[in-house]
C-alpha cells in the first residue's frame, strides 16, 4: 500500500474537516457580525450596526444584499418621526445557518484544543 493510499484510507475513516461545514456566505467577518448582533435582538437599526461593526455606509450596504439575496435577513425601510430608518431582521434561514456556523466553529476549537495522534506518513 503506497502513502497515497494509506492516507486515502485514513481519511475515509475520519469525520470531515469542520471547516468544511463554514458557509462562505455567513462566515465572512461583516456578515458574521451582523447576524450575531440580529440575533440578539428582534430587530436592529443600520446605524446600530455600523457602529458595533465598524464599517461604513457602502460596506455594510453590500453585505447587507448579500444576506438579504440569500434569505438570512429581512431589510425593511421606514421612518423613526420624519427621519428614514433600514431595520434588520434574521429570518428562520438565517437563524439555522448561523447554528450551523456556530456548531462548526465550535468543533473546529474543539478539535484543535484535544491533543490528537498525528498519523505517520
Amino acid at each position: 500500500m503506497s502513502v497515497d493510499d494509506a492516507t486515502a484510507a485514513q481519511d475515509d475513516h475520519e469525520e470531515p474537516h469542520p471547516t468544511q461545514a463554514l458557509d462562505d456566505t455567513v462566515h465572512q467577518r461583516v456578515r458574521l457580525g451582523v447576524l450575531t448582533v440580529a440575533r440578539e435582538a428582534d430587530r436592529v437599526e443600520f446605524g446600530f450596526l455600523k457602529k458595533q461593526l465598524a464599517v461604513t455606509d457602502g460596506n455594510l450596504s453590500r453585505h447587507l444584499k448579500v444576506l438579504e439575496e440569500s434569505g438570512l435577513i429581512t431589510v425593511e425601510k421606514g421612518y423613526a418621526g420624519r427621519r428614514p430608518r433600514t431595520w434588520i431582521t434574521l429570518t428562520r434561514e438565517g437563524a439555522q445557518a448561523l447554528d450551523v456556523e456556530l456548531r462548526a466553529l465550535r468543533a473546529l476549537v474543539l478539535r484543535l484544543e484535544t491533543p490528537r495522534a498525528v498519523p505517520d506518513v
